[in-house]
């Protein structure tokens, strides 16, 4: 039997656009400069050259670039509004993040902060934004707290969602690295989420 072709990747897809698009002769250069975990969906930042990553790397490392979630966790969040201060340990046997104290070996602070948008019924709509970027960050402190992210069976949730986890990379907001001018790059939510309208919410 033979292998099941396999779907092309997002920087496969986003290299062909390149090309054709600019009509450029041979490989196509594209720095990755923002990761998603694979269950999630949102903004992904690429680089068309070396110059705009070292300059995205930058910023990045000088924490300046502001990166927001919105996620729909079990239960009422309550404060509606906080931050979390953990420190995390990648557990690499079982490909798996926990919060762990700060004098372990290995161990890295984490830090974000949350705004509840929204209460569901027997669930709650956050807005997130990082002020660190460790592995599974925003999974593992929520859930820490007894909030995980729907469908993310990973980190304890007992719900199903339609695809993936109900985590979506919603903004991220810099400096554009030729114009120098601050840019704010949005990515609708899935239809999936089937959410009514944020208009009519109070949370």
């Amino acid at each position: 039997m033979g292998a099941l072709p396999q779907a092309p990747s997002l920087l496969a897809l986003a290299k062909k656009y390149i090309k054709q698009r600019y009509n450029k002769p041979g490989n196509v250069y594209l720095g990755v400069m923002s990761r998603l975990d694979a269950p999630v969906t949102g903004v992904v930042l690429l680089a068309r050259n070396s110059k705009a990553a070292r300059r995205l790397t930058a910023q990045f490392r000088s924490r300046s670039v502001q990166k927001t979630y919105w996620a729909m966790v079990e239960g009422p969040v309550r404060p509606a509004a906080g931050r979390l201060v953990d420190w995390l340990l990648r557990d690499k046997r079982h490909r798996r993040v926990c919060v762990a104290g700060p004098t372990v070996a290995g161990a890295q602070q984490a830090e974000l902060s949350y705004e509840r948008i929204c209460l569901l019924e027997g669930a709650s709509l956050l807005e997130i934004t990082l002020h660190t970027g460790r592995k599974h960050q925003i999974r593992v402190q929520l859930a820490h707290r007894g909030h995980p992210i729907v469908g993310d069976v990973k980190y304890g949730s007992t719900r199903r969602f339609p695809a993936g986890i109900a985590l979506h990379a919603r903004q991220i907001r810099l400096l554009h690295p030729v114009r120098r001018e601050q840019l704010t790059i949005l990515a609708d939510l899935p239809p999936y989420w089937r959410l009514p309208d944020l208009a009519d919410w109070h949370g």
